[in-house]
């Protein structure tokens, strides 16, 4: 990452650009030294990286957490709900490690933070590109080519994420293969399911084992995407609710009111505060044994857009 961040600069250059007297790119690109991802981020800055716009892309619900100097509340953030028992099981890192970088006792140096961060969200190779060229990251440049073309998935074929969702539960992992059965347990039709199926494989997110499948890496829909993406995606669940609804698989409630602006606001931090809440449930649930979907959704009547 740091030759990335270099660029074309020599390694004396680039290390009086960031105001050490001494060679140190060299020693952080032979590996003799590492920078903390707060020297990192700062380097960062000083070369003309925005750094706090790469975070909002990186991962948007967590970027008000961020400061560059300040970093653990960041991460506790994308921590969400995970423990640090789980975190420390995935990452490697022990669970004192990971309290101390969380709150803010000791600052993390690149690699574990990185390695922290993979942890937390599968998607190390994004903060990476956000930053950097990601193409000047060997290490990481084949994983996050994979991740954004998996990426797409989510908004080319949306019914895939229910079928990959669906292959994590006991339910299902306890059968072998039985793509009919399949398609009638999520309430989908067969062509449905042997397309998902089809474009996990090809993605690289499942393999054939035995006589089922295997879950090999999960999806993201966080980066790579519009607007409009996001937008033509939330429609289509919305749209999938509403069919539950109306065959009776499924429940909806609403309340059409008329409220203050003040109040207005207070409801909508509450609707982001319950999707929250949600997440951090989904994050620690384990094992697996239900597929279900969640839509929460308001709007405004009269003309104003809703973020």
């Amino acid at each position: 990452m740091v030759r990335a961040l270099r660029g074309r600069r020599s390694q004396v250059a680039f290390s009086r650009r960031l105001g050490f007297r001494s060679n140190v790119a060299a020693e952080w690109e032979g590996g003799r030294r590492e920078p903390t991802l707060v020297g990192f981020l700062e380097a960062a800055q000083r070369v003309g990286v925005d750094v706090h716009g790469a975070i909002e892309r990186f991962h948007p619900p967590a970027a008000a957490a961020f400061t560059v100097s300040t970093p653990a509340a960041w991460l506790n953030a994308l921590r969400g709900g995970t423990s640090q028992a789980a975190l420390a099981e995935r990452t490697g890192l022990s669970r004192q490690q990971i309290q101390r970088f969380t709150t803010g006792a000791a600052v993390p140096r690149l690699s574990a933070a990185l390695t922290l961060v993979d942890g937390m969200t599968g998607r190390a190779p994004d903060l990476v590109a956000a930053l950097v060229d990601i193409e000047q990251v060997p290490a990481l440049s084949a994983r996050w080519r994979a991740n954004r073309a998996a990426a797409r998935l989510v908004f080319d074929r949306p019914w895939s994420a229910v079928v990959l969702t669906a292959l994590e539960t006991s339910a299902v992992r306890s059968r072998r293969r039985d793509d009919a059965w399949l398609a009638e347990h999520l309430g989908l039709t067969g062509e449905e399911v042997r397309e998902a199926l089809d474009a996990l494989v090809s993605a690289g997110l499942i393999r054939r084992r035995g006589g089922g499948w295997e879950v090999v890496r999960t999806l993201t829909a966080d980066v790579g995407v519009s607007d409009a993406d996001r937008a033509s995606l939330r429609a289509f669940w919305v749209r999938a609710l509403a069919d539950r609804v109306a065959s009776g698989t499924g429940n909806a409630s609403y309340n059409l009111f008329s409220v203050r602006e003040e109040d207005l606001a207070r409801i909508r931090e509450v609707q982001r505060a319950a999707y929250r809440e949600i997440r951090s449930i989904v994050a620690a649930s384990s094992p697996p044994e239900r597929v279900a979907l969640v839509v929460l959704g308001l709007a405004a009547l009269d003309g104003a857009q809703e973020g």
